[in-house]
C-alpha cells in the first residue's frame, strides 16, 4: 500500500508541474524546429526563439546560414538555451529568445558572425535531437499521468460521503455576499423533517413549521397536480445571486412519496410572525415599523427587478403575484418576499422572457389594468414590472391604514384588502375588470393622512405606483430612494 500511495503522489506531483508548464506556455511560430518533426506552424513552450545556424554546402564550399524558429521549454535547460550555451552554435548571439507575447519570434532576426570558409565540421550534426527527444519523454510522460488521474477519478468517485452531523450550518454555505446559493450534503433531505403543525394553506398547496437539525424551518408541501409550480418556484430560488436579506431564504427542495402519494417539497427560512397580511390584522404600526416594512417590500422588489451583469449573472426577474399574504414579516420587523411560482426571468442573451403563455395568472384583486384588460405587452420586461409596481402600491395602502397618526386623538384603521367595499370578498375577473379598468377605481385615501407628512409622502408614491398608465408607474428603484429618504427624517 505504501508503495502504491507514493506513485500515486509521484503521479500527482508530476501533473501538477505539467499543469504549470503548460499555464505559463506560449504560443510561438515554428519552422525547420518543430516538436515531433510536425510542419511548420506554430507550437506551445516557455520560451519563443530565433536562431541561425550555418551548415556546409558541398556545391559552394562555403557555409550557408539556415534561420531556424521554435519554443524552448520553461525550465534550466531552456534557460541555458536561451543564452546559448546548451545549443550547436558558434556564436552566443546566433540565438535569442521572447516570452512576452505570442510568436514574438516570428520577426526576430539575430545577429551572427559568418564562419570562414573550411571544411565541415563532423559533429555539427542535427541540432534538434535533444528537443526530440526532450518532447517523447514528455509525451510519454503526459500519457501515464492521464491514465493515473482516471484511476484515482474513479476511485474517488467510488468513495461515501459521509455527511456532518451539527447544525444547520453544516448543510448551508453562504459566500455571505447574496451571491452563494445552498450547498448541501448528497442526501435526501425528506427523511430528515419532524413536521410539526400546519400554519398556512394556498392555492398550491400547504405551508407546514418542521424540524431540520435542530432548527425551525418552513416546509410548502405542493399538491401533486402542481409539480409544475413547485418546479419553476425551485429554479427561481436557486437563480444565480438572488439571495438577499428582503427575498425568503430558499434552503433545499425534494421530493417524497410516502405510499402511492407523492409530494413536492419546498424548504424555506421560518417566520413566526406569518405573512403581512395576518399581522397587520392584529398589530398597529408607528412611523418607524411601517417604514421598515415598506422599505424593506421595496427592496426586494428592487433586487428582484435588476439585473446583475459580470462573471456571474443574475437575470431581471418579475414576481406576478404580488401580494400581502406573498409577503413574510421577519423578526427584526422588515419583511422578505415569497411565493415565485409565477415568476418571470428575462434572459438578455437571447433576449427572450422566460413565461408561460397565459397571462390572466396571480390573485384577481392585486392584478393592474393591463393585466385584467389583457392588453399587457408580453414581448416587453418593463411592463411586467409594471404590473409588479402596482400590486406594490396595493400593499403599502394596506400598510398605511394600520399606521396611526399619532397625538392624543390617535387614530387607525381597521385592517382592510384593497377594494373592499367596491367587490366581492372572492372577486372574479370581471368585477375587478369593472372596477378598475371601467370605473377606474382606486383605494380610498384617508383624510386623516393629510395631517401626518409620512403618510402624505407614502399616500404620493403608492398613487404613483398603481397609475392607470404604466409608463408613468415608478420604479422600484425609485421608490426605494424615496422610501430612504423618509426613513433619514424618522427619529
Amino acid at each position: 500500500m505504501t508503495a502504491k500511495r507514493e506513485i500515486t503522489s509521484f503521479l500527482v506531483f508530476a501533473a501538477f508541474l505539467l499543469l504549470v508548464q503548460t499555464a505559463l506556455g506560449i504560443t510561438c511560430y515554428c519552422k525547420g524546429h518543430c516538436p515531433d518533426d510536425r510542419q511548420n506552424g506554430t507550437c506551445e513552450g516557455g520560451y519563443c526563439f530565433s536562431a541561425v545556424e550555418e551548415f556546409w554546402d558541398a556545391d559552394t564550399g562555403e557555409y550557408v546560414p539556415e534561420w531556424l524558429f521554435g519554443c524552448l521549454p520553461l525550465d534550466e535547460r531552456g534557460s541555458l538555451q536561451c543564452m546559448g550555451t546548451l545549443v550547436p552554435h558558434m556564436q552566443g548571439k546566433s540565438i535569442v529568445c521572447c516570452n512576452k507575447s505570442a510568436l514574438c519570434n516570428k520577426n526576430i532576426v539575430p545577429e551572427y558572425e559568418p564562419r570562414p570558409t573550411a571544411a565541415p565540421i563532423p559533429m555539427a550534426i542535427a541540432s534538434g535531437t535533444p528537443l526530440i527527444i526532450l518532447a517523447t519523454v514528455l509525451s510519454v510522460c503526459l500519457m501515464v499521468i492521464l491514465i493515473a488521474v482516471v484511476i484515482l477519478y474513479h476511485r474517488y468517485r467510488r468513495k461515501e460521503r459521509v455527511p456532518s452531523k451539527d447544525t444547520l450550518k453544516d448543510f448551508i454555505e453562504s459566500s455571505g455576499s447574496g451571491s452563494g446559493l445552498p450547498v448541501l450534503v448528497e442526501q435526501t433531505i425528506a427523511k430528515q423533517l419532524a413536521f410539526s403543525e400546519c400554519v398556512g394553506k394556498g392555492r398550491y398547496g400547504e405551508v407546514w413549521l418542521a424540524k431540520w437539525k435542530g432548527e425551525n424551518v418552513a416546509v410548502k408541501v405542493f399538491f401533486s397536480l402542481e409539480e409544475a409550480s413547485w418546479s419553476r418556484e425551485s429554479e427561481i430560488y436557486q437563480t444565480m445571486l438572488m439571495r438577499h436579506d428582503n427575498i425568503l431564504g430558499f434552503i433545499a427542495d425534494d421530493i417524497t412519496g410516502p405510499g402511492s402519494c407523492t409530494q413536492m417539497l419546498l424548504i424555506t427560512d421560518y417566520h413566526e410572525r406569518g405573512s403581512l397580511h395576518d399581522y397587520l390584522q392584529t398589530t398597529v404600526l408607528d412611523h418607524p415599523s411601517l417604514l421598515a416594512i415598506c422599505l424593506s417590500i421595496v427592496s426586494g422588489i428592487a433586487h428582484l427587478h435588476t439585473e446583475i451583469c459580470g462573471t456571474r449573472r443574475k437575470p431581471a426577474i418579475a414576481h406576478r403575484d404580488i401580494k400581502s399574504k406573498n409577503i413574510l414579516v421577519k423578526r427584526s420587523g422588515e419583511c422578505a418576499i415569497a411565493d415565485f411560482g409565477l415568476a418571470v426571468r428575462y434572459i438578455r442573451q437571447s433576449g427572450k422572457i422566460d413565461i408561460a403563455p397565459n397571462t390572466r395568472v396571480g390573485t384577481r384583486r392585486y392584478m393592474a389594468p393591463e393585466v385584467l384588460d389583457e392588453t399587457l405587452n408580453t414581448s416587453s420586461f418593463d411592463a411586467f414590472e409594471m404590473a409588479d409596481m402596482y400590486s406594490v402600491g396595493l400593499v403599502l395602502w394596506e400598510a398605511c391604514r394600520r399606521c396611526e397618526t399619532g397625538g392624543e386623538n390617535s387614530m387607525v384603521e381597521p385592517y382592510a384588502l384593497p377594494y373592499h367595499d367596491d367587490v366581492p370578498s372572492d372577486p372574479d375577473f370581471e368585477d375587478m375588470k369593472l372596477a378598475v379598468c371601467v370605473k377606474r377605481l382606486r383605494p380610498v385615501i384617508p383624510a386623516r393622512w393629510e395631517n401626518d407628512p409620512i403618510l402624505v409622502a407614502l399616500s404620493k408614491l403608492m398613487a404613483e405606483c398603481w397609475h392607470a398608465n404604466p409608463t408613468v408607474r415608478l420604479k422600484a428603484l425609485r421608490v426605494k430612494k424615496t422610501m430612504s429618504t423618509l426613513m433619514s427624517t424618522v427619529p
